[in-house]
């Protein structure tokens, strides 16, 4: 199995707290950080800005990944950057130009991501893989946490993990392929096997009282899917 990334989405933190959040999640073995950030415009709620990136960056030694549900986009992208962003991922839609938004990307010193709404096809693909470094799958239509996984977009993970394997195979660059929305215990053993190896949890991981024993159920589902994998490989 892949490498594998469990990201903690701040957006079901307690925002009286984010530094308290942030260091108790890393302690119980996040791999890295997300942050959602929403604009009542792209997306129907409002969340933070860079000055909350700015806030946080002291607490994570691990990847900010900062995702910008935002439109018009690229204005902020320096601004986040600067903040301390590692990764910002947009959507195809917030920008006129997003060959040259994720070419903003790159200029400031971040990777950059494209994420894909639920209706949002896969085409994008066909002309921006060699300029990602994530591809993002929303699992749910973006803008609140705690809903439930759209279980028809499994299949949407199988088709991104085709291109992006077709890509990598060739070009020997990793591309992470990260989901989003409605992720639990219970399912994300199902969301691996499709293909994806980032895991962007919010309420499954901040409702629990205990963050460690949270990361651990779903290291321990995505292990036993590991495992059966091999299994089945090696009675071919």
């Amino acid at each position: 199995m892949s490498a594998i990334r469990i990201a903690p989405s701040l957006l079901s933190a307690d925002f009286a707290r984010l530094g308290e959040e942030i260091t108790a999640v890393l302690k119980a073995g996040a791999d890295c950080i997300h942050l959602d950030v929403m604009d009542n415009h792209y997306v129907p709620n409002l969340t933070v800005g860079p000055m909350v990136c700015q806030a946080i960056r002291p607490y994570s030694q691990v990847p900010i990944d900062v995702h910008l549900m935002i439109s018009p986009v690229d204005k902020m992208i320096k601004q986040f950057a600067k903040a301390g962003a590692n990764i910002i991922t947009v959507h195809p839609e917030a920008t006129n130009h997003i060959d040259r938004t994720i070419q903003l990307i790159h200029e400031v010193g971040c990777q950059a991501g494209l994420a894909f709404n639920p209706a949002t096809p896969l085409v994008y693909l066909d002309h921006l893989l060699d300029k990602l470094d994530v591809v993002l799958i929303m699992l749910v239509n973006p803008g609140f946490g705690g809903q439930q996984l759209i279980s028809s977009l499994i299949d949407k993970i199988a088709q991104a993990k085709a291109r992006i394997d077709l890509y990598t195979a060739k070009q020997m660059r990793p591309i992470w392929l990260e989901v989003d929305g409605g992720i639990t215990c219970e399912n994300i053993a199902t969301i691996a096997k499709a293909g994806a190896d980032t895991f962007v949890a919010g309420s499954a991981i901040f409702c629990e009282k205990d963050y460690g024993f949270a990361l651990q159920k779903m290291r321990q589902a995505l292990l036993k899917n590991s495992s059966s994998s091999e299994l089945k490989d090696s009675s071919k």
